[in-house]
């Protein structure tokens, strides 16, 4: 897998604003990222984090401002960037090795498809269940499997939304763990939405709070925190508690500001 070109761009969203109708969704959202950088998003629900993903993977195009990703508009399909979702969204007529050889073949990557898939499958802790269909696996092996099948597009910049949202707290660990081996081969640029502000400072090197509604930059907390990472081992220590506990003063800002401000207009 490809490792971010030296004098790659990052991100860039200026002055970023969104209404739904007469709701306005975010306002004035400024993020700037280095390539590589992997960035976490937190805030409250209804807050405009996904709108926000939406927009830098080019899935909806915003009303105002600025967005640049890797220095050009973001547009939808674009071959450098990938989207994961909170739901495997596997195609369930296909196996797991299928599933992956699909994506593999929608990017043309070159290169042997099954050592590839073998490899990936592996990688993810799923040997053996290649020929699997998506009705006979786990929820939390399928989202292996869309974890796979994400990296295989190897793509410059991936954009994922709750991933492991919906699995129990044993399985989230194990698949954070394999999402950072996987992106310490790659170092893709990464934007995570998530509600959990263990998995925003075990995986990421910023993390930037959003307001509630309209969604707006409340603060963007580094997590200066050694590289390779073990998820399991941080929690052990006191700086990971330390930060814990500044990001969860921030998120009652931002939770405080939704009680002040309960219609989310501007």
């Amino acid at each position: 897998m490809s490792v971010a070109a030296p004098g790659q761009e990052g991100i860039r969203i200026e002055a970023v604003s969104h209404r739904y109708g007469d709701v306005a969704i975010l306002d004035g959202i400024r993020i700037e990222s280095r390539p590589g950088q992997f960035i976490a998003l937190i805030g409250p629900s209804g807050c405009g984090k996904t709108t926000l993903l939406d927009i830098m993977c080019g899935i909806r195009k915003h009303q105002s401002g600025n967005v640049l990703v890797g220095g050009r508009p973001p547009v939808e399909g674009r071959a450098d960037t990938a989207r994961m979702f909170a739901r495997d969204a596997l195609l369930p007529w296909r196996t797991a090795s299928a599933n992956i050889d699909f994506a593999l073949k929608a990017r043309r990557r070159p290169g042997n498809h099954d050592a590839i898939t073998a490899q990936l499958l592996e990688d993810v802790g799923l040997t053996g269940f290649a020929d699997n269909y998506p009705s006979q696996l786990s929820q939390g092996m399928r989202q292996r499997v869309a974890l796979a099948r994400t990296f295989s597009l190897e793509s410059d910049f991936l954009f994922l939304d709750e991933p492991f949202g919906a699995l129990d707290a044993q399985t989230k660990l194990v698949l954070q763990e394999k999402l950072l081996s996987l992106w310490e081969r790659t170092r893709s640029t990464v934007v995570l939405v998530t509600h959990d502000l263990g998995e925003a400072i075990a995986l990421a090197d910023r993390v930037v709070v959003m307001t509630a509604r309209p969604g707006r930059i409340l603060a963007d907390v580094p997590i200066d925190l050694p590289r390779p990472r073990s998820v399991s081992a941080l929690q052990k220590t006191r700086a990971y508690h330390d930060l814990y506990a500044q990001l969860w003063d921030s998120l009652e800002q931002a939770t405080a500001s939704a009680r002040l401000h309960p219609g989310g207009n501007a």
